[in-house]
């Protein structure tokens, strides 16, 4: 008895029954594995260092909201105004990088991404000092903006103290960019992980054991941005990884200026006009009646939609670089159904914690049953939202940024945003109005955005990628 068991065990098939087997022949069909398994390790260190930086923000407001209802609404306010006018434009001008550095490491040539790195740290630079002195006279800027005063002296207060992490947080997006495109993610985690538990002490003891109370909360901020600015320049600079990429400063990358800032504005362009449709609505909550409450509860569902970060526009650069249009469609698809998968965990994360979440913002339970009540309306905005991330990744990759700039211009400004005054105002739906307008704009946006990868002739990025052999610093 026991020889034949031990017969039968090794008889067995290593893949079960012939059904089994059936069964992940068509699995294999619906989605390449092996693709798929190189994105998700991909991913999973860019998803956590992605989530550290955004909380590091977000920890600040929280802090900051728990010390009162005025304090929150000028905190989300604030963390707002400061995406509007100046993390949304940064991170948009390291955009450039995504395409330059990617399509670079896929062509084999090396050299030319330190110089781009550089030439982005000076554009990145430049446009902070400019930001800064907006950031300065926030309090009469948003009085003329028509929102409230009380709210609008607490959000400048916060913006002075926030200004020196505007500077470090424009160096962190372009060492990402640097090491992202090179498939370096591991150090990213510890760069973006060690800061943000930093931060938790920082923020308390800024808030709590000094006499800066509110103001201890953006300072703590900028001093987390800037201690991970000065981990990841410390690993570029020492790391075998990158010293074919990294050569030390040169007066090379002001050569490539114009070039890199081409590239940089029109990537800017195309992540402000989708981000600053968020914000615009944080703004439009605080002409509204009752505007603490409808600018937190607007300014919180802004925050919970940023936790939807999704990479993959490396691969797809780096597939162009070395002329594999195959298979930068091949990472597209599998991208696009990966994230499906995302967008369900999400979704149902939110559904069954959404007071959870909403009691990390503020004390006050008319608030966070308020947030209850606009969870459905967030869930289906995630979705669509987790879609045209993608998407948009795709077109930074192949240097598509030109096309996505009027997509967003039309969907969200010419559908999304007179939809959101009508509900929101003459409808009065208030805040929920406000979301639906976004909702349909969102949902052109991915719409639109499909159909152009579906219909765009990549026979124009094969000439682009010959280009870029010829001549390495233009593109």
């Amino acid at each position: 008895m026991l020889g034949n068991r031990s017969s039968d065990n090794h008889t067995k098939p290593l893949l079960g029954t012939e059904e089994e087997r059936r069964w992940w022949r068509k699995w294999k069909e619906v989605l390449d594995v092996e693709e798929a398994k190189n994105q998700v390790l991909f991913s999973l260190p860019m998803i956590v260092a992605n989530v550290s930086y955004y909380a590091i923000p977000l920890v600040s407001v929280m802090f900051a909201g728990h010390l009162g209802d005025l304090e929150l609404a000028g905190a989300t306010l604030a963390n707002s105004w400061a995406c509007v006018t100046g993390f949304d434009f940064t991170q948009g001008l390291s955009g450039a990088l995504e395409t330059l550095c990617g399509q670079g490491v896929g062509a084999k040539q090396y050299r030319v991404l330190g110089i781009y790195l550089q030439t982005s740290c000076i554009i990145s630079c430049f446009f902070s000092i400019i930001l800064s002195f907006l950031w300065f006279y926030t309090e009469p800027i948003l009085i003329l903006l028509h929102q409230a005063p009380n709210i609008s002296e607490q959000a400048g207060l916060y913006m002075k103290y926030l200004i020196p992490g505007l500077f470090a947080f424009g160096f962190i997006q372009n060492f990402l960019r640097f090491l992202q495109t090179q498939s370096i993610v591991m150090p990213l985690v510890f760069c973006s992980a060690l800061p943000l538990a930093i931060h938790f002490g920082i923020a308390y003891s800024l808030v709590h054991w000094t006499s800066l109370g509110f103001s201890g909360a953006p300072l703590a901020c900028s001093i987390s941005l800037w201690i991970s600015t000065l981990l990841l320049a410390i690993y570029i600079h020492c790391s075998k990884k990158t010293n074919r990429t990294w050569e030390g400063l040169s007066f090379e990358s002001f050569s490539v200026f114009l070039t890199n800032l081409k590239v940089a504005l029109s990537s800017a362009a195309m992540v402000c006009l989708e981000c600053w449709s968020f914000d615009i609505l944080v703004f439009l909550a605080g002409v509204m009646p009752n505007s603490e409450r409808s600018t937190s509860l607007i300014a919180m569902c802004v925050n919970t939609h940023l936790w939807s970060q999704c990479c993959c526009k490396h691969k797809v650069s780096n597939e162009l670089g070395a002329g594999m249009i195959d298979r930068a469609k091949n990472a597209m698809a599998v991208t696009l159904k990966l994230v499906v998968l995302l967008a369900l965990i999400i979704d149902l994360a939110l559904t069954f914690g959404h007071n959870i979440w909403a009691g990390f913002f503020a004390d006050s339970q008319e608030i966070v049953q308020e947030f209850a009540s606009m969870t459905p309306f967030l869930v289906i905005s995630i979705t669509f939202d987790t879609l045209q991330c993608i998407l948009l990744g795709v077109a930074r990759g192949c240097g598509w940024q030109h096309l996505a700039v009027w997509v967003n211009l039309a969907t969200f400004y010419f559908i999304g945003m007179p939809l959101a005054l009508l509900f929101g105002f003459k409808l009065n739906l208030h805040a929920k109005g406000l979301w639906i307008g976004l909702i349909c704009g969102l949902a052109a946006q991915a719409s639109s955005l499909f159909l152009i990868v579906l219909r765009r002739k990549f026979t124009n990025v094969d000439i682009a990628v010959s280009r870029e052999k010829e001549v390495p610093l233009s593109i």
